[in-house]
């Protein structure tokens, strides 16, 4: 469908080159022709009239109205009494663009998707009454260029909530506000790289191939380190030469542990030994279910870890806002690179997320949300011991996934390939590490209804069983 651009004159670039020698009509009526073969004016789409188009080219009129004519008897635009002159339909002859890589997959029974929390609890109205009364009450100071390190009422409001619920030790001068989770690594990563880091671990299986593809880009070396039932392995860390390594303790992506006490101390004893960096990604700290809250690494040793955090599970990814805590010594370094990065993320909605959470609103709605997910958990639960009741089930301690064993032996490709043709969407961990190991399926419930997660469940037991 064509954008209806407002107004009755809708711009349009086009040059005229008064030195070139070509005739004005025939500039115009060429650049026109390309610009609908081209696709960058589409079918439908409507065009100045006459009279606007050429005043903006220093045309007369009648000029502007032959060569619509000219167009129009070729099939390239089309015109009736009474209406505006607009592109045919069929008009243009380049290629359809390919689809984009990044579409997701629609799955017609259930798509277990994990990583996304469920859309549809998104606090839209919360959310908008927060953007009206910041934009009622904000100082006209607020639509000015901000400190691109944040808002300090967000900073303040951020170090507050961290404190209270995550035990970390921040106060609003170690805050630094960015654009989601993927902005506050490279800005560490970057800072790292300009402190003498060269070389970051990461845990395995995790983020490995994405966090890798950041490292180097700032300039580092990135290295795998295996995860175990306690989490991070800190022996093979010690091995690995990495001065910085990036955790997810609270719940690790993906397989769910928590990173154990004792493990706890000895990564923060590394960290001091080698004059490194923890890197920790509080990841799903928000949504716990059967145990005790885990507090923030960063509590332990604020000199020593960076904590990473975002409102894209606990709000919505759309909102593009995360945080990160940092030491003294880094705080330079990653201002600076905000500041050449993006002069700073949106100031409005800085503070309306700082008065979503001072007002108690974001609180409320996390309390709702982890309802919801407990109730689903207990779904996927009951629906794999039903349907599938001999795998093993891990990882669901917080969060919105869990880890599903399959059989040994089990072809972990195949059972997604198949799963897809029945209208399933499955995700294998083999992609989130670096050596091949039993065959696991990650199986995210955040945005998967309960009564999909039922029927995808119901829909694939053969294949998970290894009895088709």
């Amino acid at each position: 469908m064509a954008v209806e651009w407002a107004g009755s004159g809708p711009e349009l670039l086009v040059t005229i080159d008064r030195e070139s020698g070509a005739g004005l009509r025939s500039q115009l009526e060429d650049q026109l022709r390309d610009a609908i073969r081209a696709g960058r004016l589409a079918g439908g789409e409507r065009l100045p009239s006459s009279r606007e188009l050429g005043r903006a080219l220093g045309l007369s009129r009648g000029l502007v109205q032959d060569c619509y004519a000219q167009l129009q008897a070729e099939g390239y635009l089309t015109s009736r009494p009474g209406s505006a002159t607009r592109v045919a339909p069929v008009a243009r002859t380049a290629a359809p663009p390919r689809p984009s890589a990044a579409e997701r997959p629609r799955h017609a029974v259930a798509d277990f998707r994990h990583g996304v929390p469920d859309l549809r609890l998104a606090p839209r109205e919360d959310w908008a009454w927060a953007v009206r009364e910041v934009c009622r009450t904000a100082p006209n100071s607020a639509f000015d260029y901000g400190d691109p390190i944040g808002d300090r009422r967000l900073r303040e409001v951020l170090a507050a909530y961290l404190r209270r619920v995550r035990a970390v030790a921040a106060t609003a001068d170690q805050v630094v506000v960015c654009g989601g989770m993927a902005q506050a690594l490279v800005l560490v990563l970057r800072a790292l790289a300009a402190d003498g880091v060269g070389t970051i671990a990461v845990e395995d299986p995790g983020a490995v191939r994405t966090t890798t593809e950041q490292a180097e880009a700032a300039g580092l070396a990135a290295v795998p380190v295996p995860v175990d039932e306690d989490g991070v392995d800190v022996a093979a860390l010690e091995r690995s030469g990495a001065r910085a390594v990036l955790v997810t303790p609270a719940h690790q992506w993906p397989t769910g542990v928590v990173l154990a006490g004792h493990r706890r101390r000895e990564l923060l004893a590394w960290a001091r030994r080698h004059d490194g960096v923890v890197i920790e990604d509080d990841y799903d700290a928000e949504f716990r279910y059967d145990r005790d809250p885990v507090g923030s690494l960063q509590g332990l040793d604020p000199d020593r870890v960076v904590s990473l955090g975002t409102v894209s599970k606990s709000l919505a990814p759309a909102l593009r806002l995360g945080w990160l805590v940092a030491p003294a010594r880094l705080l330079a370094k990653l201002a600076h690179g905000k500041q050449v990065t993006d002069r700073g993320s949106p100031a409005l909605d800085q503070l309306a997320l700082a008065l979503l959470i001072e007002s108690g609103r974001y609180d409320r709605h996390l309390r709702r949300a982890r309802a919801e997910y407990a109730a689903r958990r207990e779904t996927l639960v009951a629906a794999l011991a039903t349907h599938a009741p001999g795998l093993r089930v891990t990882g669901l301690a917080a969060g919105f996934h869990a880890i599903l064993h399959l059989p040994p032996g089990a072809d972990e490709e195949r059972v997604i390939t198949r799963a897809a043709e029945r209208g399933v969407g499955l995700y294998g961990l083999a992609p989130m590490q670096s050596t091949p190991s039993a065959p696991r399926l990650v199986l995210g419930f955040g945005d998967t209804p309960p009564r999909s997660i039922e029927a995808g469940i119901a829909a694939i037991a053969d294949l998970l069983s290894g009895v088709e």
